[in-house]
């Protein structure tokens, strides 16, 4: 497979390569000129490497993997912190399914708060209202509440986040939980979904904090959303931190998702359905880590991309129409071991609800159970990127071991 040099594509001056899977896949300029700008930044370590599914983003592209050396940029980790996949084969067969998948639609919504109204307070739809039962909150309070009071302790404007009323929902936007079938007729649940508004109200602070940094020592930067925080400094450790448990309580809030869906989906057809095997997979696509590539140990802040060492398994979505894939990764070093975490957006959602229409998008989302109407047509399979262009271009990246094709999909 082919690893195009973007930089030579643009005429671009930076102080590292891009190396871009990007072959055979729309990249607009907006997010060429980002990549530049990254890799432009003193402390990036090697290159910058380009996912196919890459698209414009705050300060940094959607679909980046950016290794760095003394340095993080809260920007190309983003604001949803931790928004990742999770994704289980489950016993129900295809044949075992109803002609009509409604029910089971409304059963997922009525179990798994999603979306947003009365701006976020407290009559939000999005959000839980009930509390939860004991085992979950004795499991939140151990896990992640001692944790969370040292960081706003510390960052008391972090503080007014929702975050137990949060555990447990979906979130707007192209956030999705969705009933599939693979290749061999078996039943799968899958969802899409991240640390919700404490990752937000996160993300969001630190940017700022970096934004603060970069005034007060008069950095001047190609663009002020790659504002960044010193290595040893006490922003950058209290960052780290908070997206740690950022990316904690994303993945417990997919945990907690899958398993009541998993229950609304029984509910709905009268009978137990069950996780098959021990394999869940679930995995985060906006998020940093410390990681060794080339000789070094570094910072790596996916955004919009998965981690794919030798053998670890990822999911892929494609659009609400499209296929998705569950892969394995065959740990490809130009890539610091990394692939792409959907098909990526192929325009913006103003753009999207401007050109489709309700009847494109019903047509286009023909046997799939879902919603189809004029509140959606920004997450309509022609805003997206073709999947099959993306997975061609990224063939020495992943394998995949299943194929999934969405028969119900919620959406946020």
């Amino acid at each position: 497979m082919k690893i195009l040099n973007i930089p030579d594509l643009v005429n671009g001056i930076t102080r590292v390569p891009i190396k871009g899977w990007v072959e055979g896949v729309e990249v607009e300029d907006e997010a060429l000129e980002q990549l530049q700008n990254v890799a432009r930044l003193p402390f990036i370590h090697k290159h910058v490497a380009v996912m196919p599914d890459v698209h414009w983003g705050i300060g940094a592209t959607v679909g980046s993997v950016i290794a760095t050396r003394g340095a993080i940029v809260p920007a190309a980790v983003g604001v949803d912190i931790g928004c990742g996949m999770m994704a289980v084969q489950t016993n129900l067969r295809a044949n075992e399914l109803p002609d009509s998948l409604l029910l089971v639609r409304r059963a997922i919504e009525a179990a798994v708060p999603h979306g947003r109204t009365d701006n976020g307070g407290a009559n939000d739809t999005g959000a839980h209202r009930e509390e939860f039962p004991h085992a979950t909150k004795v499991a939140w309070y151990e896990r992640l509440a001692a944790r969370y009071n040292v960081i706003t302790e510390k960052h008391p404007a972090i503080g007014k986040a929702r975050t137990v009323s949060q555990l447990g929902t979906l979130g707007t936007g192209n956030h999705f939980i969705e009933v599939c079938l693979d290749e061999n007729d078996a039943v799968w649940v899958m969802l899409h979904s991240g640390s919700r508004g404490v990752g937000n109200k996160i993300g969001t602070y630190f940017i700022e904090r970096a934004r603060e940094h970069m005034r007060r020592w008069f950095v001047n930067l190609p663009d002020v959303d790659l504002a960044y925080l010193p290595e040893d400094t006490q922003d950058f450790n209290d960052y780290v931190e908070a997206v740690g448990w950022a990316q904690d309580f994303a993945s417990a809030n997919r945990r907690i998702m899958l398993a009541r869906s998993i229950n609304a989906v029984g509910q709905a057809l009268g009978r137990d359905v069950q996780p098959v095997g021990s394999t869940i997979v679930n995995c985060h696509h906006n998020y940093v880590a410390i990681e060794h590539h080339f000789g070094a140990n570094v910072y790596v802040t996916r955004k919009g991309a998965v981690r794919a060492r030798e053998g670890d398994l990822g999911i892929i979505p494609g659009s609400m129409g499209a296929k998705s894939y569950i892969v394995r990764g065959k740990g490809n070093a130009e890539s610091f071991q990394s692939c792409s975490h959907s098909a990526g957006r192929r325009m913006g959602r103003k753009e999207a609800k401007r050109v489709f229409t309700v009847e494109e998008h019903a047509k286009a989302t023909a046997g799939v159970e879902c919603r189809k109407d004029a509140s959606v047509l920004d997450e309509t399979p022609g805003a997206y990127k073709s999947i099959d262009a993306v997975m061609a271009a990224q063939e020495d990246l992943v394998e995949v071991v299943r194929t999934l094709k969405g028969v119900v999909c919620v959406k946020g």
